[in-house]
Parts: C-alpha cells; structure tokens; sequence
C-alpha cells in the first residue's frame, strides 16, 4: 500500500518548507506550496491546501505556526483522502491576549515600506525567539528570523495573514477532526503559550500533544531532525498512516 503524502504548510512567512531537511520523513512523499499573498482569510488557504491534496489519495496535513490553523481548517472540513493531522506551535484562535503585543501587530497596517522591514519584522522576530534557538541543528538565530521574513514575505501578505489569524476562531469545529492528530509544542514558546496547545488537545477527539524539550516557537526552522523524529514516531505508531 502506498504511504500518504504529506502536505506542508507553511508559517506566517508563506516560504515553503525545506523538505529537505527532514531526513527522518524521506520514507513518505512530501509536498509543500507557498502561501497567497492576496488571501484575506484562513478558509482561502484551506482552499489552496485541499487543491492540492486533491492529487493524492491518501494524505496527511502538516501546518506550522499560521500553517498549524490553515490546518485545522482545511481537517475540519473532513475531505477525503485525510488520514492524520501534525500541528505545530498552533492554535484554533489567536492565543496573544497581551495587549501591548496585539496592537503592535495591528499597527503593522498603517507601517508600509522601510517601516515594516525595519520595525514590524524586527518586532516580530524578537517576538518568535527563544533561548534554545541556537542549540538546534542549523544555527538559528533570531536575525535567521528576520531574514526569513524579509525574503519572502510582502507587507500586504504579513498584514493579511496577522489579521486572519486574529479574526479567525475554529475551537468551536475542533470536534469534526476524525483522524489521528499530533500537537508538537516547543517547551519555550514566548509568542504561543501552553494554553493554545490545550485547547486543541482537548478540543481534538484523537489528538495527543508530545512537548520537544530546549525548544522555541521556530523549532521546525532551528531543530529540523528533532522535529522530523518527533513527526516519524508519531506515524509509526498509527498503522493506516505508516502502510
């Protein structure tokens, strides 16, 4: 029987995955797209996700960050050929309730140009980093965050993006994922706290949640292998997913 194909979606920086990096994953076929910059909502990316899958079938979502609630999104909708779900760093609604923080990401409306490269990006990136980021296998930094960022992502497609995560809310559709569901949390997520993992654990009938020690919210970026393993043992463990 041929495994299924697991889809990426990416962060809020729209970049596709490095596919390569997940050695533990090469066993599976993978595929990964680069978010619309014009979308306005999460269901858009859903949309385009779903697209995709339509050409396997058999496949299993795996969304980081923004791309943990494209996700949820797109599970929710119980379309055919899903059979099992990785979300990390995610949440079903936006989990920053500090307000400071909430309207500095609002701000990013009114601060096109050298403003948003300058100022909202470097925000941002301070906001992911972590303690743990340079013990992972690549590096990373919080300046690797900045640049990440930098390359790929539009002023309009960050401002987009922020604003459909914010406005975007599906704990109340938890319960319509029917597949085997992985919640991968960094242990020092400062942007994300524990509360959003939670609530999918809880919200998620057949979820489990496997916490990856000495890492940050960039953990997919800065622990590739630690974050393929995590990933590798949970399909393993799931016979339908790992045929």
């Amino acid at each position: 029987m041929k495994k299924p194909t697991l889809i990426a979606i990416p962060c809020l920086s729209g970049a596709p995955w490095n596919l390569e990096e997940f050695t533990s994953l090469s066993g599976y076929p993978m595929e990964t797209l680069r978010l619309n910059e014009s979308h306005t909502d999460i269901e858009r990316h859903a949309d385009d996700v779903l697209e995709l899958a339509k050409r396997h079938e058999s496949f299993i979502l795996v969304g980081d960050s923004f791309g943990a609630q494209v996700a949820i999104a797109a599970a929710a909708r119980q379309p055919k050929g899903l059979v099992g779900l990785v979300i990390s760093g995610g949440f079903a609604a936006m989990p920053v309730d500090n307000a400071m923080t909430r309207l500095k990401i609002e701000a990013a409306r009114f601060l096109p140009g050298l403003l948003y490269r300058h100022l909202v990006l470097r925000f941002h990136a301070k906001a992911l980093e972590s303690r743990f980021d340079g013990e992972g296998d690549t590096g990373w930094t919080t300046a690797s965050t900045l640049e990440l960022f930098r390359r790929n992502t539009s002023w309009q497609g960050y401002v987009r993006r922020t604003q459909a995560a914010l406005h975007a809310d599906y704990r109340g559709v938890l319960g319509r994922i029917d597949v085997p569901t992985l919640i991968l949390t960094p242990e020092d997520d400062t942007l994300i706290g524990p509360d959003a993992a939670q609530v999918l654990r809880e919200g998620i009938p057949n979820a489990v949640e496997r916490v990856l020690p000495r890492t940050g919210h960039m953990f997919r970026l800065s622990h590739p292998v630690l974050y393929g393993e995590a990933i590798a043992s949970f399909l393993a463990n799931e016979r339908e997913m790992a045929a």
